[in-house]
């Protein structure tokens, strides 16, 4: 037998009606908030990502679906694909392709896969799901201010409290100027080069490459030594520390709680000051929801305009698993079973079809079924009614409504029919 490969799974109902009420709840939320979705491929150049993220980096070094692409001549040569491990780089790829800078300040979010070839664990798999979103433009267009930032972590609070997860912890950091980066690296290299040997191998490794990522690193062991290591906030330059005061002052002022976290980086080169991670009690040891940050200089990076940013990416998976304690609301059964008896079914899909304009959820059956079939199917379904479509109900244009839960059953005209289910 055939299954799905290891780090990918199906996604069935009625699971897949909680996805469909988080995306929903999503798309609500940011259309207050002015942002509209942008879609770009699943797969770009190879070298987007390795720009783009960082070729010191985890998901570049280790993590990506990468492949030759064959040349469609044999003068041509193959060009090297990569299935996106997120989606921040293509965006940024569509912003300076299509010259988006000529709208102004630009708010778009995604919704989609993601691929990154890792070992799969609790709440993460190698094709997985994200919901995102990036605010950017050029500076003149308001992209570089900290109400940017304010705005984006407060639309979030709102939409993970417009879900239902109301105990989630905001933590904010802040990584500063690549100038004040640069002061942090070499303070870290020079405080990594007498104790690195003692790290696992990724951190041994981390401190020859890109030192920051080193805080990234979750082994028990190493925490003692991570705990010693120099903090960001100690080369932040003047302008740094104004601009992350301005944000924490705004989050303040519109009640959104928050705290301090002077080990928070962000695991991809382009970040720059303002980063921040969700994180939620339900979800273990690996608790982060969603996490973000600003990325001033990516566009230039990639080749195009200044145009400063910031932007997010929440992690679907973790955070559906999240919800699914509160998630029997959400699931809608249906309303009616219709039981169409012999020779019936014409007349059940006809009234079926009257019903669902009313936006009722309608089961219907098959009039090969007997009576007691009928009921046994209406109740597996989770109906309330049934609905029972004989030939002396047609006759009588009414027809018997059996409520499951109380077994009351009575008898209801066609017109009446809606309302009395509604009711």
């Amino acid at each position: 037998m055939i299954k799905a490969v290891r780090g990918t799974r199906d996604l069935l109902p009625p699971e897949t009606a909680l996805w469909n009420f988080v995306e929903a709840a999503v798309r609500d939320v940011f259309r207050a908030y002015n942002f509209q979705e942008i879609r770009t491929p699943i797969f770009e150049e190879t070298a987007l990502f390795a720009r783009g993220v960082g070729e010191e980096t985890d998901i570049v070094a280790k993590e990506m679906y990468t492949w030759e692409d064959r040349a469609r001549a044999a003068s041509e040569k193959g060009q090297s694909l990569t299935l996106r491990p997120e989606n921040t780089a293509g965006v940024v790829r569509a912003y300076i392709e299509h010259k988006l800078w000529d709208r102004g300040l630009n708010k778009l979010y995604y919704i989609g896969p993601q691929f990154r070839r890792e070992r799969p664990q609790k709440g993460r798999y190698r094709q997985f799901y994200q919901i995102g979103a990036e605010v950017i433009g050029p500076a003149s267009a308001g992209s570089e201010s900290p109400a940017r930032d304010a705005e984006v972590l407060e639309m979030l609070a709102t939409l993970l409290d417009r879900l239902g997860i109301t105990d989630w912890n905001l933590e904010l950091n802040s990584v500063g100027t690549p100038a004040d980066r640069a002061q942090f690296n070499d303070a870290l290299r020079k405080a990594l080069e007498p104790v690195s040997a003692q790290m696992c191998d990724d951190c041994q490794r981390r401190a020859v490459t890109n030192p920051l990522r080193v805080f990234d690193c979750k082994v028990p062991e190493d925490q003692p030594i991570i705990e010693t290591l120099p903090r960001i906030t100690q080369f932040l330059g003047e302008d740094s520390r104004k601009y992350f005061q301005a944000v924490q002052d705004i989050l303040t002022k519109v009640g959104v709680r928050f705290s301090l976290n002077d080990r928070l980086v962000r695991g991809l080169d382009y970040y720059t000051r303002t980063a921040f991670e969700f994180t939620h009690g339900a979800l273990g040891a690996q608790n982060a929801i969603l996490g973000g940050g600003r990325y001033d200089g990516l566009s230039e990076a990639l080749g195009g305009p200044a145009a400063p940013g910031i932007g997010f990416a929440i992690g679907e998976d973790r955070l559906v698993m999240s919800l699914k304690e509160t998630a029997e609301g959400v699931i809608r059964k249906p309303d009616v079973y219709v039981a169409p008896m012999a020779g019936m079914n014409g007349e059940a899909a006809r009234l079926a079809r009257e019903l669902r304009r009313h936006d009722l959820v309608i089961e219907l059956g098959d009039d090969g079924f007997r009576l007691k079939k009928s009921f046994e199917a209406a109740t597996k379904a989770g109906a309330k009614y049934i609905l029972i479509v004989g030939e002396s109900e047609v006759k009588a244009d009414a027809f018997a409504l059996k409520n499951l839960a109380t077994g009351e059953q009575i008898s209801v005209p066609r017109a009446e029919l809606a309302g009395k289910i509604q009711g």
